[in-house]
């Protein structure tokens, strides 16, 4: 009978062991999202967006997990007031209907113990459209300020602007956008 119990709770405790989901708070001083394109040939423009918020939960022993970014696209930085103004319009932003754009996966792609690609789903303008993330570099560790356990990764997708009702000017001004995640994440 001990055996049974003493087994029991060996299986109990493994189970326990292998289901370990951990939720993380993602840091918006430091997931500053960025956007590039080209800009009629001459250069590649830059701008970021300055507040951003979501959940991050990840099982690295099952790897699998979930994500779920939320920006505001009214606090888009250009660089420039004048064309932020322009960004947040109606052909591009429209940040008056659609204050934030979305990202969500259910989907963690694994090569060995790296995380290398987030499958999911880009809300942008109202319209939805599936994007794999590919990420260039994953750390979870205990934060040396904060003291507490905390996940970092870079992860960069390129979308059509055209695709989310935001081709004014294109192929002039570029239709392709690169998307970089810089993400900082703490565990609740």
């Amino acid at each position: 009978m001990k055996r049974i119990t003493l087994l029991s709770l060996v299986t109990l405790l493994s189970a326990t062991v292998q289901a370990a989901p951990e939720t993380y708070t993602i840091d918006g001083n430091h997931t500053l999202p960025q956007f590039s394109y080209s800009h009629f040939g001459y250069s590649t423009q830059l701008s970021r967006f300055d507040k951003t918020s979501g959940k991050i939960i990840i099982d690295r022993k099952a790897k699998s997990g979930s994500v779920e970014v939320t920006i505001d696209t009214t606090s888009v930085n250009t660089g420039s007031t004048l064309f932020n103004e322009h960004i947040q319009g109606e052909d591009f932003l429209d940040t008056a209907k659609y204050p934030t754009a979305t990202f969500i996966s259910n989907k963690l792609k694994f090569k060995g113990d790296t995380l290398v690609a987030v499958d999911g789903t880009l809300t942008l303008k109202g319209i939805s459209k599936p994007v794999m993330l590919k990420v260039t570099s994953f750390q979870c560790m205990l934060h040396p300020i904060l003291k507490k356990d905390a996940c970092g990764a870079n992860a960069t997708t390129v979308v059509k602007r055209t695709e989310f009702n935001m081709g004014k000017y294109a192929p002039n001004v570029g239709d392709e956008v690169t998307i970089t995640l810089p993400v900082e994440a703490t565990k609740d």
